[in-house]
């Protein structure tokens, strides 16, 4: 069995980073990952992807970057959430549970 690829709607990758970090710091590799293994391994967040985000969500003031040693020693720019981060993360859940209950009504009318 092959595994389908999903498309995240535009904006999603956003969130799903800002959610992963409100839990702390984390390097990028270790994001996607944890992306990866929370969603039962059906989002695969790519580097290309991955990092224009990370560097989008920075300029934007919602996370800071520091250098650190990751797990295996190696240097690793870790990322964390700021103060107008988690207020930003709150504002996009609730919108983001709004928009998937729309869907979700829309789907089941029969």
């Amino acid at each position: 069995m092959t595994e389908q690829r999903i498309e995240l709607p535009q904006g999603t990758l956003d969130l799903l980073i800002l959610r992963t970090l409100a839990l702390g710091p984390e390097h990028g590799w270790a994001i996607s990952e944890r992306i990866h293994q929370v969603s039962s391994k059906v989002l695969q967040v790519q580097q290309g992807s991955l990092y224009p985000a990370l560097h989008r969500l920075e300029r934007r003031g919602w996370i800071k970057a520091r250098w650190g040693a990751s797990e295996n020693n190696r240097r690793a720019k870790f990322y964390e959430l700021t103060a107008s981060g988690r207020k930003q993360l709150e504002a996009e859940k609730s919108d983001w549970k709004k928009l998937a209950a729309a869907v979700a009504q829309v789907l089941e009318t029969t």
